[in-house]
């Protein structure tokens, strides 16, 4: 970006933790459910940070936009989470302008995923777009890089097979069972919590299983049976959750609570039960594990299973790459333009002061003189000026910011009286 910064007092930064360096547990201590979003981006409002994303996910939690210092973001993230600012710099990235624009792209577009084209990513971009403009706290920038990012995102899920067959956690924990549960059309599956991750496993266990015995629970029952009766499946208050689990040969947990929602104590079992716990954080207790005949697998340990499908996967990335540079270019050329579009703008209001205060010359000065010929004329000068001047801007050979100071100097453009 040329050290380009949209506002002239900060810089566009990602600050945040992944899968990558950050395990499950300390994924969970900086976990942001709505609410804190809410309240994180009211206070960096309040802060005058203008524009803000706040991302949180399973696999990670990300804070883009505009401080003086990363430091600004980093500590509203640790005011409005379980996280310390120690625990943060152990694990975390911090990313600035074009190198944050780069990662922000990657992201959305599922290259970054714990599971290579996990496009389950760009609906929770999108949704942290919307929770800022309806905070205001979207700029222009804001908005414009969504928007690249998401047809970026389309595109390689239109001309690449980056995302062919089952995706995300979904596709990994249906893979784990068909894997290591015997005669699994046969046993008893109960699916807790219908989010959106519950919803996927949901769709994928009945595709790969061919299971007629799914139990759905949710605290809040009315989701559950929407799921349920689209699947027609079995829909279970939360008060039977005990009594389901005692009749369960799979259980799976996908609800989005900060604390664990299956305790040692809701468990009574004397028959082997596999619990995948599909949250961040971790909603099934560790302690879990200590009762017999109790299996527990972490989605950390899931997004590590690769077959052929996720391998073939990886033969895309290069075309999926081409698609993100050819978009991203195009983003940062607006943003280029918008960098210079001001003194643009004063310019040709320079060059119009001129040609009226010659006008007004000619024609006192020649009597049978055409002011309106005249005009048009200068008019289209004017147009090619101002335009060889923005095509010599835009060439990426060029030293943009020193152009710019000396098209100021020349013209004696002050950009504040604009």
């Amino acid at each position: 970006m040329k050290d380009y910064h949209i506002s002239k007092h900060s810089s566009f930064y990602t600050i945040g933790l992944n899968y990558k360096k950050a395990d499950a547990e300390v994924r969970g201590k900086f976990s942001l459910d709505e609410v804190s979003m809410d309240k994180l981006l009211l206070k960096a409002k309040e802060q005058g940070i203008d524009g803000l994303l706040a991302t949180s996910t399973c696999n990670r939690t990300e804070l883009h936009g505009f401080a003086q210092h990363p430091f600004q973001l980093i500590k509203l993230l640790c005011e409005h989470s379980a996280g310390t600012v120690e625990e943060f710099q152990e694990v975390a990235y911090v990313y600035k302008n074009n190198e944050a624009i780069s990662h922000l792209f990657r992201v959305g577009t599922g290259l970054d995923s714990q599971i290579l084209g996990d496009f389950e990513i760009i609906s929770q971009l999108k949704q942290s777009f919307y929770r800022s403009k309806k905070l205001e706290i979207a700029n222009p920038f804001i908005e414009r890089l969504c928007n690249s990012i998401i047809q970026a995102s389309k595109r390689i899920k239109n001309e690449t097979e980056i995302s062919s067959g089952a995706t995300s956690v979904a596709f990994a924990s249906v893979q784990y069972i068909l894997q290591n549960v015997e005669r699994i059309g046969e046993k008893n599956i109960l699916l807790f919590g219908t989010g959106k991750i519950g919803r996927n496993t949901c769709e994928n266990l009945i595709k790969h299983t061919k299971n007629p015995h799914i139990t759905l629970i949710n605290r809040t029952k009315g989701k559950a049976e929407k799921v349920g009766g689209k699947f027609n499946l079995a829909v279970k208050d939360y008060g039977d959750l005990p009594a389901e689990i005692r009749k369960a040969d799979v259980l799976v947990v996908a609800t989005g609570a900060q604390h664990p929602t299956i305790t040692k104590e809701l468990i009574y079992t004397k028959k082997p039960l596999l619990i995948l716990d599909l949250s961040i954080p971790k909603n099934v207790d560790d302690t879990v594990t200590e009762l017999d005949h109790v299996t527990m697998v972490h989605l950390d340990h899931l997004s590590q299973i690769t077959d052929e499908t996720l391998e073939r996967r990886k033969l895309f990335i290069p075309k999926a790459e081409a698609i993100i540079n050819e978009v991203k270019t195009d983003f940062i050329q607006w943003l280029e333009t918008r960098k210079f579009a001001p003194v643009i703008k004063a310019l040709k209001k320079k060059l119009n002061t001129m040609k009226e205060e010659e006008l007004d010359y000619q024609s006192k000065k020649t009597a049978d003189f055409n002011a309106e010929q005249a005009n048009v004329i200068s008019n289209r000068f004017i147009q090619k000026i101002t335009k060889q001047f923005a095509n010599h801007l835009k060439d990426n050979s060029v030293d943009s910011d020193s152009s710019l100071e000396l098209i100021q100097k020349v013209f004696q453009i002050e950009l504040d009286q604009q």
